[in-house]
């Protein structure tokens, strides 16, 4: 089994390639810093089985495209696609510089939707295959000091809904993860305690058994948020 994750160096997509490569996944793992992909590929790297990283900005077009052209050379099929690479730049929308809105727009949107094409297309050839959206609770309702961020969010989730429709006549599963606040490098210096978050763990646990559920089962969407934050 192999399983492409973007953002894949910090907070849920690493923990989402630890437990996929502890399970038996060969993994391709997508990020902008190389230092970091290094890093964790030696932390995990085993002989015998494939661990493949790529250095991706994937706010720029061109990088993506690299990237997809790339992996389909090196890498094969992948059964599982994990869309977490995102961006938070927090701000009041109506104040803000136009490029922070773009920013997010090419990395929360318009990234998830080149890569989903890409290999949502392999997959319906395959008749077999579960993209997993890595959306937030910011999808659902705008976030305080979070404007752009929302309406980006909010746009993957539809992105999700769309290819959930396309792909499940060819057996190919889509599942949205709407996550509230998550211990990641984002809250870096919050003195509020671990125990009030989501932990990157909870989602990488949630995802394989998603993974395992059976052939006919499709797990459309997760909201997990915090107990009492």
């Amino acid at each position: 089994m192999k399983a492409v994750i973007t953002g894949a160096t910090k907070g849920i997509g690493k923990a989402i390639a630890i437990k996929l490569w502890e399970n038996g996944y060969d993994l391709a793992l997508v990020a902008r810093n190389i230092n970091e992909l290094e890093k964790l590929r030696d932390a995990l790297f085993i002989t015998g089985r494939t661990l493949l990283i790529y250095a991706v900005d994937c706010a720029l077009k061109e990088d993506v495209s690299r990237f997809l052209n790339t992996i389909e050379q090196e890498f094969g099929f992948a059964e599982v696609l994990v869309n977490n690479v995102g961006a938070f730049l927090p701000g009041s929308m109506l104040d803000e510089e136009d490029e922070t809105f773009e920013k997010q727009q090419n990395t929360n949107v318009n990234s998830n939707y080149y890569i989903s094409k890409f290999f949502g297309k392999k997959m319906r050839s395959e008749q077999r295959g579960h993209i997993f959206n890595i959306c937030s609770v910011a999808s659902k309702a705008p976030v305080k000091n979070g404007g752009s961020y929302s309406v980006t969010k909010a746009a993957m989730l539809s992105l999700n809904h769309v290819l959930r429709q396309e792909l499940a006549p060819h057996h190919v599963k889509v599942t949205a993860f709407l996550p509230g606040p998550t211990k990641t490098s984002s809250w870096e210096g919050t003195t509020i305690p671990d125990e009030k978050f989501v932990q990157p763990e909870d989602l990488a646990e949630t995802l394989f058994t998603i993974l395992n559920l059976s052939k006919g089962v499709n797990v459309d969407e997760v909201l997990i948020t915090p107990l009492d934050f």
